[in-house]
């Protein structure tokens, strides 16, 4: 059987900065970074009092006010992308098998804020169960891959992944094999996050996992400096219209990037570190790179998972130096983690999304705030720090990771006829 080519066609960003794709794109390129001081709730008593905060977002502006309230902040971010991403794909929804339609949407944890209030409503109500009748479909995470479907009538493939930071790439993965097995010609794919509220806060606090440095919070992501001390937590959404090449060809849609290749595997080592020498996340660039059919000598690019945390941060490059050996040192490698803070769910596709205009556009946003290298991270890995470059790039790797092991990583090609 031949595979199918699959294309990008379509792209929609609801992110710390900006709520357009041009907007993101822009602050990326500019090396501008999404923190501030958290206004969702007041931060008096929580160590972290910062994040990387959606701005300026109004979700009636993307639907009527009862509808509003039958869902969750990360309902309305992926909603609002998803309408972005289908404007920019001029797909006419009349003319096309919507049973070959698909929506495989990502969250990494759902309705938080949801489940945050309804729980402390029923503690106020001293054990009276007062509780919404949208409590359980405002809070699970597939609920906006539902919704995403009843908008556009989508009756193919749908479903969400759940696998922590590398929900959303698993969603990429998975659409791009439904594509390519000829089970689908049409996919909406990505993922939404809305995790900061108290809860996520606090409980990424209680692990020691998000930087504290609330002196400081445009620096405080800093992938892959000595000083680093954990990510900066975001939100927001990301949302991609993947499609079948010819069925794209055939309407005349504009294509960004081909994706080639996906690789998916398991530490099978801690529940939330990665393993120490970074195997899972080297056999997951590598199985991308095999199944692509390209040598590992034309990966010209890689958007690391590069979250700012003390061990992530230096089994990816490992990993990176493993595989690629001498070429670690041609690659340009970033993270825009850097600048949009770590979307959690929404990671793997709004850095997809980065890969794929990194390549449209020749250039490659840098990591910011890197003050001092650490001599602990492998030292053959050409890092692009706070400036980014021009580029050529054909072949571009998406890399993402999650608690429990999960790791994801998607190979971009650039468009050729």
């Amino acid at each position: 059987m031949k595979l199918k080519r699959v294309v990008i066609t379509g792209l929609g960003a609801i992110t710390p900065l900006g709520n357009t794709v041009s907007d993101f794109w822009e602050g990326l390129s500019n090396g501008v970074s999404g923190a501030d001081f958290i206004t969702h709730f007041d931060t008096t008593n929580f160590k972290t009092k910062f994040a990387c905060e959606v701005k300026g977002f109004d979700p009636k502006d993307w639907m009527d006010r009862k509808e509003m309230r039958k869902m969750d902040r990360y309902v309305h971010y992926g909603l609002a992308a998803v309408a972005e991403m289908m404007q920019d794909s001029g797909i006419d929804t009349s003319k096309i098998d919507l049973d070959r339609a698909g929506v495989i949407w990502a969250s990494g944890i759902g309705g938080l804020d949801t489940f945050e209030k309804e729980a402390v409503g029923f503690e106020k109500s001293k054990g009276i169960p007062r509780f919404s009748p949208f409590f359980i479909p405002k809070m699970i995470p597939d609920i906006a891959a539902g919704h995403i479907s009843i908008k556009y009538g989508f009756r193919g493939p749908n479903f969400a992944t759940v696998s922590a930071c590398a929900s959303s790439a698993n969603a990429i993965a998975d659409s791009f094999n439904y594509i390519r097995l000829g089970k689908a010609n049409v996919m909406i794919t990505g993922g939404s996050e809305a995790a900061v509220t108290h809860l996520g806060i606090g409980g990424f606090n209680a692990m020691h996992a998000i930087s504290t440095r609330n002196d400081d919070p445009k620096t405080a992501s800093r992938p892959f400096d000595l000083d680093r001390d954990g990510f900066v937590l975001g939100e927001g959404a990301a949302a991609l219209m993947l499609e079948e090449y010819e069925h794209a060809v055939a309407r005349g849609a504009k294509i960004y990037a081909e994706i080639v290749g996906a690789g998916l595997t398991g530490d099978a080592y801690h529940m939330t570190a990665p393993h120490p020498e970074g195997y899972g996340a080297m056999k997951a660039m590598e199985f991308a790179i095999e199944d692509a059919g390209i040598e590992k000598e034309e990966v010209d690019h890689i958007n690391t998972h590069g979250t700012s945390t003390p061990v992530g941060d230096i089994a990816e490059p490992m990993a990176i130096s493993k595989l690629f050996g001498e070429h670690a040192a041609k690659l340009a490698v970033n993270s825009t983690k850097s600048m949009t803070g770590h979307l959690l769910g929404a990671a793997g596709a709004i850095e997809a999304i980065a890969c794929a205009l990194s390549i449209k556009n020749s250039f490659v946003p840098p990591t910011i705030n890197h003050f001092t290298d650490d001599p602990k991270i492998a030292q053959n890995v050409n890092f692009i720090f706070n400036q980014g470059i021009e580029k050529d790039i054909k072949y571009a790797i998406s890399n993402t990771f999650g608690f429990g092991g999960h790791n994801a990583s998607i190979l971009l090609k650039k468009y050729e006829h």
